[in-house]
């Protein structure tokens, strides 16, 4: 496995893959959801990049930048492990000048839900990706669904981009108790992880009340919100494939949607039907 730092020689690695490549974007502190994406995309290319870079750009003032996990002697094992061919690990100053365009992700998509707490977060998630698909011209790339939004928008970008460019949508990976993996678990203590599995009880619980027939949204949002007491709700949306919020529910075309803080954690999860 080689471990690249800089654009040139990620440049010169992609000049001499042979094959499809596979990329896997991540902001590092890899755990057992980002092993998956990993391990599809080594089943399917015959090339693997992954890249661990936590993206200035993303982050709004006072988000957890700085604090965001890391540990890249762990990572580096991992991807060995996986048998990959590069790391991708640059420096900020490798990926961003002081005199950078402005990419602005799809509206009104990126301005409600994370985009509406978060303002400006998917611009960040564009521009990282936009440069990191043009320096590493991949066939496909792994992203969790986890990150629904994201996903959407960036499927987006890439159309309207004309890139060819395949995205590649993966399960959710959770632990044995349902919780959603996430690198930010590791900021919860025990207690606040009992408390983390609200979220994924209050998805299941409106995923089984619409097999039983109920469509309306507002008495499913209700009903959710009773579960996730007493933690601090962000929001509960009810969204189709095109991330326009539903007031019922559209079978096999609704994605339900949760953020709320466990702590001072921020967690997100939803459940695709």
């Amino acid at each position: 496995m080689q471990i690249i730092r800089t654009v040139e020689e990620l440049r010169a690695f992609r000049a001499n893959a042979c094959g499809n490549v596979g990329f896997v974007p991540t902001m590092g502190a890899l755990h057992a959801g980002h092993i998956s994406l990993i391990k599809q995309a080594r089943n399917e290319n015959d090339i693997v990049i992954v890249s661990t870079f936590v993206n200035p750009t993303q982050f709004l003032p006072g988000e957890d930048y700085e604090k965001y996990p890391k540990n890249e002697e762990a990572d580096i094992k991992i991807c060995e492990n996986l048998d990959i061919n590069a790391m991708f690990i640059p420096e900020v100053s490798e990926i961003y000048t002081d005199n950078e365009p402005t990419i602005i992700a799809v509206r009104p998509a990126s301005e409600i839900l994370e985009g509406k707490t978060r303002p400006g977060h998917f611009d960040g998630v564009c521009m990282v990706l936009n440069k990191f698909f043009n320096i590493i011209r991949p066939n496909n790339v792994y992203m969790g669904k986890k990150d629904a939004q994201q996903l959407f928008i960036v499927q987006n970008m890439v159309k309207s981009f004309l890139m060819d460019i395949n995205i590649v949508p993966c399960e959710i990976v959770r632990e044995s108790d349902g919780l959603a993996l996430s690198s930010r678990n590791a900021y919860l203590d025990e207690e606040e992880k009992m408390l983390a599995l609200k979220i994924s009880r209050s998805l299941l619980n409106a995923s089984n009340l619409i097999a039983k027939g109920e469509i309306s949204t507002s008495i499913l949002k209700d009903k959710m919100l009773s579960i996730l007491e007493p933690l601090e709700v962000d929001y509960i949306a009810f969204v189709n494939r095109n991330f326009e919020i539903l007031d019922q529910i559209e079978p096999k075309n609704t994605i339900i949607l949760v953020a709320a803080k466990v702590g001072k954690t921020r967690l997100i999860d939803n459940i695709w039907l």
